[in-house]
């Protein structure tokens, strides 16, 4: 990183706390040590969900060239090291490095900026933010709650950069239950599972949208085995007063309410953990069954299939190959006890690479004698014994 005098130093922080706080509207870097260049701008964009600055250098030859960085790319720390003068605009004031011809240095409105953010002016002068995002309208607008208190978004309603994924995830999710909402009952409670809920993101999101967007009673019940988890979620239902919404520290298989779910979800229950949830949820005729599955290893270690040998002999084709086979698996398992089931993707692959998921629709009086029944179990089977061969293996989702 280069070397910066005092006011340089100064100059920059000055750059990134206007950013991070959200009222730079431009910095302009002239007076170039590089004769090939006229001047660099500098914009806040808002880029696949993730706030950066758009670098945007224009030469002598025309060209302009572009480059994305990040508040801490020593990129920056050389552009201020590199140019005469700085002109840091914001909506609180603008500021402005100079240096002369005898090179001494003098940074100027600096102070009134570095005032105003202090008092906490910031908040009601946010500068607009350029974006080559397509405009996405989510259920969510990023003001509720539970997104503050589970740490996904500030008092204002921002995401934090390091929570937009998460915030896509959970918003995509909703895309899906929204989907599926018609096969819900249209009147009454809905009962609503979240089992391996973990730190309980789609449990908040879910009943906050059938409680408040969709005005419905809901009893829902988070299931986990880690105890200070549970304790954690529990705390914060409690400080939302959400009612409707409890957690259960406790295996699953243990979990016996009495009565069958009309909504069951799962998000990256681990391995072995999705079939588990899959067997429950379709044993207790769930009505609608949403899960994403998460490292699915165990087929990896017992398949025993010659006819795929051309694959499997490839440690990473293997394990990708099994990541499909076992959720194609798992979705025959759901059709064979009465289900319509699709795959989907959760988002993008860039985000997270466990975005398959998995839904099922319970079919109306569903007959597990019917030709149809027996012919969609007897397909699961065999693939099942195609999969394994003679290793006398068996699956969880066979048990």
């Amino acid at each position: 990183m280069t070397e910066l005098t005092q006011t340089r130093t100064e100059a920059l922080l000055l750059l990134k706390e206007s950013f991070g706080a959200g009222v730079l509207r431009k910095a302009v870097f002239s007076k170039s040590d590089s004769v090939d260049e006229i001047k660099t701008e500098l914009t806040p964009m808002m880029l696949s969900g993730s706030l950066i600055l758009r670098k945007t250098s224009y030469m002598r030859d025309g060209k302009a060239i572009q480059k994305n960085l990040t508040p801490d790319d020593p990129a920056l720390s050389d552009l201020v090291a590199t140019h005469g003068q700085i002109n840091i605009l914001t909506t609180l004031g603008d500021a402005e490095l100079r240096t002369s011809k005898s090179g001494k240095e003098n940074l100027s409105g600096d102070k009134k900026i570095r005032n105003a953010l202090k008092s906490g002016s910031a908040d009601n002068n946010k500068a607009e933010v350029a974006t080559n995002d397509r405009k996405k309208n989510y259920l969510l607008s990023g003001n509720e709650s539970f997104l503050t208190e589970l740490g996904i978004s500030d008092r204002n309603g921002r995401i934090h950069d390091k929570k937009q994924h998460k915030f896509r995830q959970i918003c995509r999710f909703l895309e899906y239950v929204e989907d599926i909402y018609g096969n819900l009952p249209a009147k009454g409670k809905l009962l609503i599972y979240d089992l391996c809920c973990g730190k309980s993101y789609l449990s908040f999101a879910i009943y906050h949208y059938f409680t408040v967007i969709k005005k419905r009673e809901v009893e829902m019940t988070g299931v986990d085995l880690k105890r200070d988890v549970i304790e954690y979620c529990t705390a914060v239902a409690n400080k939302l007063s959400y009612d409707g919404l409890s957690f259960i520290c406790g295996d699953i298989n243990e979990f016996a309410p009495g009565t069958e779910p009309h909504l069951v979800v799962s998000l990256h229950a681990c391995d072995i953990a999705t079939d588990i949830v899959l067997r429950y949820a379709a044993s207790h005729k769930a009505g609608v069954i949403l899960s994403t599955p998460c490292c699915q290893r165990e087929l990896s270690s017992k398949i025993d299939c010659a006819e795929l040998d051309f694959v499997s002999r490839y440690p990473i084709l293997r394990r990708k190959m099994c990541d499909a086979l076992t959720d194609s698996l798992r979705l025959s398992f759901l059709a064979a006890n009465g289900y319509r089931v699709e795959a989907g993707e959760l988002v993008d692959p860039d985000d997270t690479p466990k975005n398959i998921l998995l839904r099922a629709v319970r079919k109306k009086n569903f007959d597990p004698q019917s030709p149809q029944a027996l012919k969609a179990r007897e397909e699961f089977e065999r693939t099942a014994a195609f999969l394994l061969g003679e290793s006398g293996e068996t699956l969880s989702i066979l048990k």
